[in-house]
């Protein structure tokens, strides 16, 4: 599979490849397939259809019978093309990050990818929509995989449009911690994701039975997550009848250690004017600088500032040990190549599967125990 130089060539690769997919779903559906028959169906001439059987075969996933062709098992094809013999499918997986959150979703992967019989290509990529394309197509140029795991940038209208170029690729598509949004109806694209909106309710209430009545959120507006973080947030304060225009939401996005200190300060001030007792913070490497400041500013964490952090990759470092929202991660990625392998077994028979994964509260030092009565006054002395 070629990058094409121009919308008319490239917009012609993609039809070739999508009808070549059509025939795949047909033989999965069905073992094998006419020549005659799938012609009428797809409405091109025989001898298409003929060149897209010839390519298939090529490429060791069908072999040629008269009239037709049928489905070459996994380990058939393994053979043809050169893959160890103990491998069935190959899927793609990229990823924005090898060092933060993805090492796990990873490992859930590679874990039930070795249960299934299948081979599992890592890819980290960046959080960047070219960049992540960048790395699709050079699994598709290079590596004759069978399908897709990606987490892809979906901000902006780059986002979008990858989006739409990985709907229309030929082979399935599984997103991993993300979501289509509405304005892209990406109808083929299946996904499994963390409900954070849900994981940040679970730590409102947890607040709120601690007894704190004004709970503010710092978040950071470039990450994926945070928007769902935020959504969740504003549901359970809104649930609790916690006036969200009176509380502090702040955002921490791209912040160096210079100007992080004033940006902490001010929180602490909105806090105090507020009478906020209670942070949630995405995410909780941002959790554990914000303890520290409020130690370093004389303010006592829990006792003057209850704070809960989110994806728990460091939280249980901080002193004291930060209480953290923790995502399935190993089950988003074990869950993702299930849905795969599922795919790729039943073909177009298989409606399209959507999973959302509830995370867990991890509860520790930082967020247990009323607030005490004089929280206002540390906060007022400590600035």
């Amino acid at each position: 599979m070629s990058s094409e130089s121009s919308p008319e060539a490239g917009g012609k690769s993609l039809f070739s490849l999508q009808r070549r997919e059509r025939l795949m779903e047909e033989l999965r559906a069905h073992g094998a397939i006419t020549v005659r028959d799938i012609a009428a169906k797809l409405g091109v001439s025989e001898l298409t259809i003929r060149r897209d059987v010839n390519i298939l075969a090529d490429e060791g996933l069908v072999s040629r019978v008269h009239g037709g062709a049928t489905l070459r098992s996994p380990l058939d094809r393994s053979a043809v093309a050169g893959k160890p013999a103990s491998h069935g499918y190959s899927i793609g997986m990229v990823v924005p990050s090898l060092d933060y959150y993805w090492p796990q979703v990873i490992g859930g992967a590679r874990e039930e990818a070795e249960e299934q019989n299948l081979r599992i290509l890592v890819r980290g990529s960046a959080y960047d929509a070219a960049d992540n394309r960048r790395h699709v197509q050079a699994l598709l140029d290079t590596q004759n995989i069978d399908g897709l795991i990606v987490a892809p940038d979906m901000s902006g209208e780059h986002g979008q449009e990858l989006l739409r170029w990985l709907n229309a690729l030929p082979i399935p598509v599984v997103l991993t911690e993300r979501r289509s949004p509405s304005e892209v109806p990406a109808h083929r694209l299946e996904w499994v994701a963390t409900d954070h909106a849900f994981g940040a309710g679970m730590a409102v209430r947890h607040l709120w039975q601690e007894g704190h009545r004004m709970i503010g959120c710092l978040t950071d507006s470039t990450s994926p997550t945070s928007p769902h973080v935020v959504r969740g947030w504003q549901q359970a304060m809104a649930a609790l009848k916690i006036p969200v225009e009176k509380s502090v939401h702040e955002d921490s996005a791209k912040l160096d250690n210079d100007h992080r200190a004033k940006h902490f300060d001010h929180v602490l001030r909105r806090c105090r004017e507020t009478e906020t007792t209670a942070m949630l913070v995405h995410s909780d490497t941002q959790a554990v600088a914000f303890v520290q400041h409020c130690v370093d500013r004389g303010v006592d964490v829990p006792g003057s500032m209850a704070i809960v952090g989110y994806d728990d990759e460091v939280a249980y470092l901080a002193e004291p040990a930060i209480s953290a929202v923790r995502p399935p991660k190993r089950y988003v990625g074990k869950v993702a190549v299930q849905l795969m392998a599922a795919r790729l077994a039943e073909g177009r028979m298989r409606p399209v599967h959507r999973i959302d994964l509830n995370p867990e509260l991890i509860v520790r030092d930082s967020s247990l125990g009323a607030p005490r009565q004089q929280s206002g006054n540390a906060l007022q002395d400590s600035l």
